[in-house]
């Protein structure tokens, strides 16, 4: 509303769940009305996380109250997905995306895209899609699904990008500007982790007229970070706590979010003995806005026949459904090798769900069973 914006438009992933804790929907609610009622659209596709098995989200009910309004619609039209160009009515920007979905299962879409057909449309085109670009792709998303940027059609103006967190900017012959602007906060420990250690998050403006003029990233502070890392290495477990706690207390945490990770392999004794919940009574009293902690990377010798040391728990749970998956003898085709323990995570994830609030325990367990159902492609979906 400050730069008078003709439009906004989200490439996926406006909530961290397609049913989201409704005080942040609330917050959210309020601004975009906010935004409406200053007489600017905002166009969304699905994300990842937007994305619901039962088929609706709160991206369709924002939608059907006029406060955003998603841009993606297509039909077969001889075997090919034609996808149909929404024009912006003040700009006449011309705009078209692919939604994400779970796991990314919209590879599929692209694969049978009709790219001739919007690649002939003339006018400023917008293409929004929610996939990593297999070129693209950090180290760390080496395992994550993704598309080449083949599979996009040529010649649009701007490309605008969402899935992956962190801020990219590229282009390549005949993708001009390829932009993913990254997460606004994040919805992982590694997302706050890049934050404490000075990723900058924001949105893009993009100045056109007939071509774009300008395409400038605008910062958003969302709050102040404090970043700590402690290697435990040649220490054991009593002599690693007490020196870790004596260096936290003399850090500045107050009114910060408290970012402490913990690597290396102790030289003796229990990894619980570094205890996170003293950790994080030490911080909180220190006045940190709230603590994440990670130490998917502690071991112990003690412990080494057990290990299972990385960033994060999907990468974890990632290596280790990969290294182990063979010893399992199945003879259905999805089960084996990459895809099976793709499967098996992916069925993780929605076995992970919590109940919600209000919501009676016969009912959780029915929705857990309807999405575990439809991952397996048993459900009514599959």
């Amino acid at each position: 509303m400050q730069e008078n914006v003709d439009f906004v438009l989200i490439a996926g992933d406006l909530f961290h769940a397609n049913l989201p804790d409704m005080y942040v929907a609330n917050e959210a609610v309020k601004k975009m009305k906010e935004v409406k009622d200053a007489g600017i659209p905002i166009y969304v596709i699905y994300g990842s996380h937007d994305y619901s098995p039962n088929g609706t989200s709160i991206i369709d009910i924002l939608d059907s109250t006029g406060l955003i309004k998603k841009i993606v619609k297509g039909e077969d039209v001889d075997g090919k997905l034609r996808l149909k160009v929404f024009t912006d009515p003040k700009t006449k920007a011309k705009l078209v995306g692919i939604s994400g979905r779970k796991a990314g299962l919209e590879k599929n879409y692209f694969e049978i895209l009709d790219r001739e057909f919007l690649e002939k449309e003339e006018g400023f085109k917008i293409f929004a899609f929610h996939s990593a670009i297999s070129e693209l792709k950090p180290e760390f998303l080496a395992q994550m699904e993704s598309i080449p940027v083949s599979l996009l059609p040529k010649g649009f103006d701007y490309y605008a990008s969402g899935h992956v967190h962190r801020r990219t900017e590229s282009g390549f012959a005949g993708y001009e500007r390829v932009v993913f602007p990254g997460g606004l906060f994040g919805g992982y420990s590694r997302d706050l982790e890049d934050s404490a250690k000075g990723e900058k998050r924001g949105f893009y403006l993009v100045s056109f007229d007939d071509k774009v003029e300008e395409v400038r990233f605008v910062e958003v502070s969302v709050c102040d970070f404090e970043y700590f890392e402690y290697d435990v290495s040649d220490k054991n477990s009593v002599q690693a706590k007490k020196d870790l706690l004596d260096k936290l207390s003399k850090i500045e945490a107050e009114n910060k979010i408290a970012v402490v990770k913990i690597k290396g392999e102790l030289s003796g004794g229990k990894t619980s003995d570094i205890s996170s919940s003293e950790i994080r009574d030490l911080l909180k009293k220190n006045g940190a806005l709230d603590v994440i902690i990670n130490r998917y990377g502690l071991a112990s010798k003690d412990y080494s026949s057990v290990r299972a040391m990385g960033e994060d728990i999907p990468t974890i749970e990632n290596r280790l459904l990969r290294e182990n998956i063979g010893a399992v003898k199945v003879s259905i085709e999805e089960l084996k090798a990459d895809k099976g323990a793709k499967l098996a995570q992916d069925l993780l994830k929605v076995l992970r769900q919590e109940q919600k609030i209000n919501e009676t325990k016969k009912d959780y367990v029915e929705r857990v069973q309807k999405h575990a159902l439809n991952t397996l492609s048993l459900g009514d979906e599959g």
